[in-house]
């Protein structure tokens, strides 16, 4: 059991210096400067750490139901993705500061998490479990339990002094943040490094570990919802207004064909509803003699409707002929 601990712990360690190791290198293509990473002076990230711990855990206890490939991939972006997030959530509130933001990115929740992250978490946690643990066991292995109990214990007292030292800055910087009068992220943001520019190498340091922070005060949040209720209001009456306008143009193009309709067009369409209307109501072994007539003279006038042509045919026609005469 204590063996199981130690490993732990190391696993921890060994993984929140993996971890800073990939942001520094990121960080140095991104703005091609060495930048120390994270909230801790040193040269580890506990993030990933922590992200390392819960895998490992997580599918050792899967494992005697299922140990593939797919699980852990599952486990690993459920897992990464929920601290990551709740991380994200605690130092914003913590520390009126968003620290990392993927708003700008494809499926993001609430610029905390965003899908391609929480992919190479899951392919991460499968090189995790199935490449790097069993190597790093492995290792610890050929080390006497003595020998890891004594790393395990330095490499957390340096850690936990590192914790300490850290908590002050960042309680520096919240005071900072909150005692300011700046309206904007950026004037803040300036303030800030201007605080700790005039103090240690540890306060510089953590000024320039996140270039890209984003503070926000209640003074800032309230006026982002302003502007937010502000835009869903304009948006609002853009599409009353639009409906309005397309509700006329509808209107105003059925006014137009009725009112363009042909006369010609219009007693067609009585005539034959009229002939409908006649069909329906007339029965050939009730009739007397004279509906009879009358019914077929119907009928006659309406077959001699048929077989001439409509005035606007005939117009064309005429037209149309008096044009070939003048041009011969």
């Amino acid at each position: 059991m204590l063996q199981q601990i130690v490993n732990i712990v190391l696993i921890f360690f060994a993984f929140s210096f993996i971890g800073w190791c990939i942001e520094v290198t990121l960080k140095y293509f991104e703005y091609h400067r060495f930048i120390n990473r994270g909230f801790l002076a040193g040269p580890w990230l506990p993030i990933y750490g922590t992200g390392a711990v819960f895998i490992t855990l997580a599918t050792d206890a899967a494992s005697r139901f299922e140990s593939g490939y797919g699980t852990t991939f599952a486990i690993s972006f459920i897992l990464c993705g929920t601290l990551e997030y709740f991380v994200s959530y605690y130092m914003e509130k913590r520390f009126h500061a968003h620290w990392w933001d993927y708003s700008k990115k494809p499926m993001n929740l609430k610029g905390r998490i965003w899908i391609g992250n929480l992919i190479l978490f899951g392919i991460g946690g499968v090189i995790i479990v199935h490449l790097m643990n069993p190597i790093l066991l492995a290792a610890f292995s050929r080390i006497s339990l003595a020998s890891e109990e004594i790393i395990a214990s330095s490499l957390s007292a340096i850690i936990a002094a590192d914790f300490i030292l850290s908590h002050f800055i960042m309680k520096l910087v919240k005071t900072g943040v909150e005692s300011s009068e700046a309206d904007n992220t950026e004037e803040i943001g300036r303030e800030i490094r201007l605080l700790l520019s005039n103090r240690s190498i540890f306060h510089r340091r953590f000024a320039e570990a996140y270039p890209e922070v984003i503070y926000r005060t209640e003074k800032i949040n309230a006026r982002l919802e302003e502007i937010r209720i502000e835009m869903e209001h304009m948006r609002r009456e853009a599409e009353e207004r639009a409906a309005r306008l397309n509700k006329m143009v509808e209107d105003g193009r059925a006014q137009l064909a009725f009112r363009l309709e042909p006369v010609d067009s219009i007693k067609n369409t009585v005539i034959d509803r009229q002939g409908e209307l006649i069909e329906l109501l007339y029965d050939e072994s009730t009739s007397t003699a004279e509906m009879r007539e009358l019914k077929h003279d119907i009928d006659v006038q309406k077959e001699r409707i048929k077989s001439r042509p409509s005035i606007r045919r005939t117009v064309r026609r005429i037209t149309r002929g008096g044009n070939e005469e003048t041009n011969n």
